[in-house]
């Protein structure tokens, strides 16, 4: 006897699962029951709004999809060696933590592939989305058409009034549906016709935990032959479903990542945004990182949306990640978690995170064992007020913690059976930072120390990020700068050569007359004057970051995607953009490229060459003739008229006919391994540059040291810190001097007593 209760939910009495119908009528009835639900299931299961989305948009419109580990990652037998095989950490490259090589499948193989299915995946994975997504497939007939789509929230269903099971609990989402006898339900659970999909085990409260695990445990045995999904974060808890296969939501890759993106900009009517914000992820590998998590992509979506870029100071938009994962994510959706250890707070929980990151990062250690996590946990809860002195009490309880954060915050992930790191580098690179400039009284010790790693390239990030957290980034910025200084020193053997290198470069600068910076024009020629194997366009990074309209200049010479002739004819360029009328500077970055990737060295022959080696020779002529005229030196007018005089007469580049181009042929055959070395000889003898220093391997590496470093320091006075006028003023005036010339400049009054 069917009977409704006060709270309006029908009792269902249960129903055999070998109960069944004629093929013919439950069919029928199927495709009746498909249509009376069919506009519940796409208005709760059509449109997606999270975060500060000022509208919901259609899941459809941005749905990616889905990929699927068969193979639980945090289960796996792996070592510590065989985790890091992927991981060259002492030449250190960004690499993405959550790299899995196990083999990915399509979520709707998945599904198909299992009758039970438990879906894990870690806070913001897209568990929710993609179980939207099968509703709405199945809804529209697109996916196991001969099935009725049930969708529950099983926090929704876990806290209605009445405390229903779960097969009253879908009757009475059927009954708003027009669905209004209870046997039609039972029939069609009965005879396995069902796509059941319940969302969210994780979000079940302490107290309905046992009741709806098993009445969830009923249900899927009595209507066993019912497809049935479930999603749960991992780690929640040690669910046992015996039937149940379990998977784990794979992070997206960068194929899934530009098609989100694509998709978003697109139903906001900005398709053009999109290919900015791949572009812009591709240039930065640390946000990069953070979209292979779904809900962070969609955060950052949201920010680029607002600017069309990513915020200069990066760390404020991990400030806005981290809080998506810690209190955002759940607060949104009203969802309150267990507190396992009820003294960890929110902030504790931060500060906590912070000694772990800043002790393992220092250490070089990505992947930590378990055991090492939990001791950091308990040395740090022990000492919060009204924690327990009983060693197995605060050994459960560093667990619990452990559990907890891995569970609700997805900030830390176990990545193979018992070790464990950071979900996202990025966020190990913020929490140390953010231990660098806690309140201590031992900041300036604490910025010392992180200067001393300015040339470990695995600390590139914290220095931004740590520049961009200071509230005065002074002294910070004046320690590196003052670490470069002495890299140029602390070799005694080396200390005179590379200083001598210095010094011949800033004589070399100060007979130049140009508008420019003169860090910037020094930086120019400290790419051009050591053969410490940059590459061309590489090395000109440090110019263009100390003066935009020198970069603007460059580009445009430098740029890889410049045709070939313009490569070539850099000395036309040179004049035209008008960073020097000088011949050294013009002749001496064309013979620095013939260095590297000889430009004589063509095959005139064809056609194209011919024109690019004609091209060159003329800007040479043209070049030549300037500085005849410029220079007040008779012996140098000399020079450079007998080079003049031995290249070939080509009157005019662009209308050559064939009695040019065979006389140049003959020419280049003959002189063009010998008269680049002619010029060269001049520039040496002349021009104060070209000198061959003839460092040894151990000098070489010093300058390339010097160089980066001085790269990095720029990249971070350019961010988006707050440093005052007088310290920028003097490190960009000091900035690739010798330390002979530094010691002229006054130290501004913010860093004097360092």
């Amino acid at each position: 006897m069917d009977w409704e209760d006060v709270t309006g939910f029908q009792s269902v009495p249960p129903v055999p699962a070998g109960t069944v119908k004629p093929k013919t009528d439950i069919d029928a009835l199927v495709q009746t029951v498909r249509a009376q639900v069919h506009a519940d299931i796409q208005e709760r299961c059509g449109k997606m709004r999270v975060l500060d989305m000022e509208q919901p948009i259609g899941l459809g419109d941005i749905y990616t999809s889905v990929n699927i580990l068969e193979k639980l990652s945090g289960r796996r037998r792996l070592g510590l060696d065989e985790l890091l095989q992927d991981c060259d950490l002492e030449n250190f490259d960004r690499f993405l933590l959550g790299q899995v090589r196990h083999e990915r499948v399509p979520g709707l193989e998945a599904v198909e592939r299992h009758n039970q299915l438990m879906i894990l995946g870690k806070p913001g994975a897209g568990k929710t989305t993609f179980m939207k997504r099968l509703a709405i497939l199945c809804n529209q007939g697109e996916f196991q058409p001969q099935r009725v789509p049930v969708f529950v929230t099983l926090k929704d269903y876990a806290e209605a009034e009445g405390k229903p099971n779960l097969q009253t609990y879908i009757q009475h989402q059927w009954k708003a549906c027009g669905v209004e006898s209870a046997d039609t339900l039972s029939t069609v659970l009965g005879n396995g016709k069902a796509l059941v999909l319940l969302d969210g085990l994780d979000e079940v409260y302490e107290t309905d935990h046992d009741r709806v695990l098993q009445d969830i445990k009923t249900f899927a045995h009595q209507f066993r032959n019912c497809q049935c999904v479930i999603t749960c974060r991992i780690a929640a808890r040690e669910y046992i479903f015996e039937r149940f296969t379990e998977v784990e939501v794979a992070d997206f890759d960068l194929e899934q990542i530009a098609e989100f993106s694509t998709k978003w900009f697109a139903a906001k009517n900005d398709s053009k945004k999109a290919k900015t914000f791949i572009q812009r992820l591709k240039d930065n590998k640390p946000i990069q990182e953070l979209a292979t998590n779904p809900l962070l992509l969609t955060l950052l979506c949201l920010v680029f949306g607002e600017a069309a870029d990513f915020p200069a100071n990066r760390a404020e938009l991990y400030r806005e990640g981290l809080d998506v994962l810690l209190k955002k994510w759940d607060g949104k959706r009203n969802i309150e978690r267990d507190q396992v250890y009820k003294k960890l707070s929110l902030k504790r929980k931060e500060d906590l995170l912070s000694q772990l990151a800043f002790t393992t990062f220092e250490r070089g250690d990505y992947f930590v064992k378990q055991a090492t996590v939990e001791q950091h946990i308990i040395q740090y809860i022990r000492n919060l007020t009204g924690s327990s002195d009983d060693e197995e009490v605060l050994q459960m309880d560093g667990e619990a913690v452990l559990k907890s954060i891995e569970a609700q915050h997805g900030l830390l992930v176990e990545r193979a059976r018992g070790i464990y790191s950071f979900s996202h580098l990025t966020f190990q690179e913020y929490f140390t930072a953010h231990y660098i400039i806690s309140p201590t009284p031992t900041l300036n010790q604490a910025l010392q120390n992180l200067a001393t790693h300015i040339n470990e390239k695995r600390y590139r990030e914290i220095f931004f990020l740590t520049a961009g957290m200071l509230a005065e980034a002074d002294i910070l910025l004046f320690l590196i700068k003052r670490q470069i200084d002495l890299l140029m020193t602390n070799v005694s053997m080396e200390k005179c050569k590379l200083q001598e290198a210095l010094t011949r470069i800033q004589e070399t600068v100060s007979t130049v007359d140009a508008t420019y910076k003169p860090a910037s024009i020094r930086a120019f020629y400290f790419a051009l004057a050591f053969d410490c194997g940059f590459d061309l366009d590489y090395s000109l990074n440090l110019a263009r970051e100390l003066d935009y309209s020198l970069a603007q200049g460059l580009d445009y010479s430098l740029s890889p995607n410049r045709n070939t002739k313009l490569r070539y004819g850099f000395a036309h360029d040179f004049n035209r953009e008008g960073l020097s009328r000088d011949l050294d500077q013009a002749l001496h970055f064309i013979l620095h490229y013939n260095h590297r990737a000889p430009a004589f060295d063509l095959d005139i022959n064809d056609d194209r060459n011919l024109e690019i080696a004609c091209d060159l020779v003329f800007q040479f002529g043209c070049a030549i003739s300037e500085q005849m005229a410029s220079t007040t030196s008779p012996a140098l007018r000399a020079k450079l008229r007998a080079l003049k005089n031995n290249l070939p007469n080509i009157p005019n580049i662009y209308d050559q006919n064939d009695s040019v181009q065979k006389a140049f042929k003959r020419w280049w055959i003959a002189n063009g391994d010998t008269w680049p070395n002619r010029l060269q000889a001049v520039m040496n003898q002349h021009y104060n540059i070209g000198r061959d220093w003839r460092f040894h391997s151990t000098e070489k590496e010093k300058l390339r040291q010097y160089y980066n470093a001085n790269k990095l320091l720029v990249e971070c006075l350019n961010s988006d810190c707050y440093v005052t006028k007088a310290t920028r003023q003097y490190i960009e005036d000091t900035l690739l001097l010798p330390l002979s010339e530094i010691e002229k400049y006054p130290v501004p009054d913010a860093i004097a007593n360092l």
